[in-house]
């Protein structure tokens, strides 16, 4: 295999038209130079190089590695410039992983800001089950994951960035008997037929249901849903009461009151994941501060 430093040696001493020209502008002695030529002329098995007065000029084949070893400098000087962009980050692909909800409220406006700072950096967005994203960050198919806080320590290299706290709150018939009070406690609603959100096991889930058993009761769930627009409509038609994530309460159906709770109140922890790898490319760390600031708002 030919040695790609010992062909630019070659092109440096072609294009001077001597050997000491060469060494001179490469920074070697003569003789180091004449070195490389010697070994590279044994890998290609033919002479690179004649005498012609004082100087050299090439063979056939040195011609011809001439001619290929500029082009193998001008991808090195491009593949160099790529990396300095990459390294930059003014290009690149993230991965990016999210949850319905929180993709509404907080990864719009955060890809926006992205876009405006890190115009060649690729997106990959795609939406996966809340349960999922840690996994999906973990063996390393993503590089950023919004998902609700799980209840063990995410593997080593994986760190967690807290975005918000994002509360439950009850949501009842317009004229319940409970509709007229500004804040319930959850124990009130343990008798009340319930609408399910979540059909799927999960986090979310997860922290309704341990809510509901601090205030002594379960769910009485009589109606199962899938989303909660869904779920809303449900409750508005008097099929029965649910809690819902206040982000995911961005449009309220017409026939709901919508009531804080307490004694608990249920909570789930937003965070973003992140390979800690990662953590050094000026995009991501760009869009990490993007989704704070979108979860501020």
């Amino acid at each position: 295999m030919l040695d790609v430093r010992r062909l630019q040696v070659l092109r440096a001493v072609v294009t001077s038209g001597s050997v000491t020209a060469a060494a001179t502008n490469l920074g070697y002695t003569p003789s180091a130079v004449s070195q490389q030529i010697a070994a590279l002329e044994r890998q290609a098995g033919l002479p690179l190089l004649e005498r012609v007065g004082r100087g050299v000029r090439p063979t056939a084949a040195g011609r011809l590695l001439t001619e290929h070893a500029a082009i193998i400098g001008q991808h090195v000087a491009e593949a160099e410039t790529a990396l300095a962009d990459l390294r930059a980050g003014r290009t690149g692909r993230l991965v990016i992983r999210y949850f319905a909800t929180a993709g509404a409220a907080l990864v719009p406006p955060a890809l926006a800001k992205l876009r405006a700072a890190y115009p060649r950096v690729q997106v990959d967005l795609k939406l996966v089950d809340p349960g999922e994203q840690l996994a999906e960050v973990e063996r390393g198919d993503a590089d950023l994951v919004i998902t609700v806080s799980p209840r063990q320590q995410p593997k080593d290299g994986i760190q967690l960035v807290h975005l918000l706290d994002d509360p439950y709150d009850a949501v009842l018939p317009k004229g319940h008997r409970l509709a007229a009070k500004r804040v319930l406690d959850l124990a009130e609603l343990a008798d009340e037929p319930w609408v399910n959100n979540e059909l799927s096991a999960g986090p979310c889930l997860e922290r309704m249901l341990e809510a509901c058993a601090s205030a002594g009761f379960t769910p009485n769930f009589v109606v199962e849903s899938d989303d909660y627009a869904t779920a809303q409509g449900f409750v508005a038609a008097g099929l029965g009461v649910t809690l819902i994530p206040r982000l995911g309460l961005g449009q309220r159906h017409p026939g709901v009151v919508v009531r804080r709770v307490r004694n608990p109140e249920p909570v789930r922890s937003i965070h973003a994941a992140v390979r800690e790898s990662s953590l050094a490319q000026p995009a991501l760390a760009g869009l990490l501060d993007a989704l704070r600031e979108a979860a501020k708002q």
